[in-house]
């Protein structure tokens, strides 16, 4: 390109390239990049004339050459389409009228910081150091997947639309390797967010972001694998969450989150292997949560942020908090559609178990057996109701003592008032009411009191059904204390 052909605001973006100084075109420094349209030609730079320099621009020696703008309008689209970029390049508060095209590029180095922009194209492009879009305003898609940046990516206060209709993600972040952090605190976004399959060395933060697209996904991560955390503290989304395959070994911090999508699922984290999620001090949930088959090493999981629908079948965790009572935690394994999961409850218990809570534990085993009991047939569901009664299925065996003693005194006072007759006058013993209404009972004891007398009438009604009672009592017992002990 002959300088000659180069305008006022270009020729001083020229001869400052070489020596890496910085052209400042802004009258203000808060000034925003959305007023660009109206700027004049003082702080015009074709897209031509910025790929001339970043590709073959003049050099002086001793010196690193580098393309620093700020507050320029930039008109055409800047084509860097497989290019090889050596030097930095710093395009901030900029205004582009076309959508830069940076696909397959590489790149030492590139800041658009607060700029103002139709879109981005930069798919399979790398970066040697960090990709810093922060502030930025986009209105198009951005798309960067398959992007390999060797640092950070900096999506800090970045709004992302798309004109109506348009059905791709508005961020595209699919197969991504960022070498650092990905940082996207107060995000703000109107569409898709996608990052299926990206991998981030470092954390993944969106603390604050606001994300809508409701109805359908906001934010699609399958098989993300992070280094360390994913932060989204305060993180607002309107749309369905999907992070199935997921791999965090920190921490997934969605504490004072607002997720909401009435009708489908809110977040699927299926099938992820996560070191800890904090799911607390928010509004409940709108829509499914969904955690099967997740492992999870600390589940730190409020009661109140629960929605309608939970489904935890073969979860796996090793803690759970807060430590509250497990008439609160009970309800989360019954929203789990209509079938019965019995690993639920055994990771509950032993959650309890962990903490030293054995009362909670067994209040816990209780309720499976119950859950258990509505799956049976007629005759199944009757026995259980006899075992729950009695002995509360071996969780409760002071009830049995209780039933006992209520039996007793029943045939003690029945028998006391009228004595049943001996079998034989003269070789019966002396009869004694306590006893022999032992003796009706306690089908394998014997106090020899049973079979030397022979009760008549209504009396004889009332053995019958003390001996009944009795072996349904002993039978309710064995079965009720084998279960706990074979638990133990």
């Amino acid at each position: 390109m002959e300088i000659n052909d180069l305008t006022p605001a270009e020729l001083r973006v020229w001869q400052a390239f070489p020596r890496g100084e910085a052209v400042d075109f802004r009258a203000a420094r808060d000034e925003s990049a959305a007023d660009g349209a109206d700027w004049g030609p003082q702080r015009t730079l074709r897209a031509t004339v910025l790929r001339a320099l970043l590709l073959d621009g003049p050099v002086v020696g001793g010196e690193v050459a580098a393309l620093k703008v700020a507050g320029a309008r930039i008109t055409g689209a800047l084509d860097l389409r497989y290019a090889t970029v050596e030097s930095v390049a710093r395009l901030s508060q900029c205004r582009f009228d076309d959508v830069p095209d940076l696909s397959g590029a590489q790149l030492k180095y590139l800041n658009l910081s607060g700029s103002d922009l139709p879109g981005l194209a930069g798919a399979r492009i790398r970066v040697d150091g960090g990709l810093r879009l922060a502030k930025c305003r986009f209105r198009g898609p951005v798309r960067l997947g398959g992007a390999q940046i060797a640092g950070a990516l900096y999506l800090e206060d970045v709004e992302i639309t798309a004109p109506e209709g348009t059905e791709d993600p508005v961020l595209q972040l699919h197969q991504v390797t960022v070498g650092e952090d990905l940082c996207a605190s107060r995000l703000r976004t109107r569409g898709e967010v996608r990052l299926n399959g990206a991998t981030v060395s470092g954390s993944l933060r969106l603390e604050g972001a606001e994300l809508r697209h409701p109805g359908e996904f906001v934010l699609s991560a399958e098989a993300m694998e992070v280094g360390a955390n994913v932060l989204g503290r305060r993180l607002s989304a309107h749309g369905r969450i999907d992070l199935r395959g997921a791999r965090v070994p920190g921490r997934l911090d969605l504490l004072h989150s607002r997720l909401s999508n009435p009708g489908g699922t809110a977040i699927r984290a299926s099938s992820c292997v996560i070191g800890e999620v904090w799911l607390r001090r928010g509004p409940r949930m709108e829509g499914m949560l969904n955690l099967r088959r997740s492992q999870i090493e600390h589940l730190n999981l409020a009661p109140e942020m629960l929605p309608d629908q939970v489904r935890l079948l073969d979860l796996t965790y090793t803690s759970l908090t807060p430590h509250v009572p497990p008439e609160q935690r009970l309800p989360m394994l019954e929203r789990d559609e209509d079938t019965f999961d019995p690993h639920g409850y055994e990771q509950l218990t032993a959650a309890y178990r962990r903490t030293g809570d054995d009362h909670a534990a067994r209040l816990v085993q209780l309720a499976k057996q119950r859950r258990h009991r509505s799956t049976l047939p007629w005759y199944g569901r009757l026995w259980g109701h006899v075992q729950d009664a009695t002995v509360g299925y071996g969780f409760r065996p002071m009830r049995a003592l209780g039933w006992l003693l209520s039996l007793l005194a029943v045939g003690s006072v029945a028998f006391a008032l009228h004595q049943p007759p001996a079998l034989k006058a003269g070789e019966a013993p002396h009869f004694n009411p306590v006893f022999y209404t032992l003796d009706l009972l306690l089908p394998v004891i014997s106090f020899g009191q049973e079979p030397a007398f022979a009760p008549e009438g209504p009396q004889q009604a009332l053995a019958y059904a003390l001996v009944l009672l009795g072996w349904i009592l002993a039978t309710t017992v064995i079965a009720g204390v084998t279960r706990t002990v074979s638990r133990q």
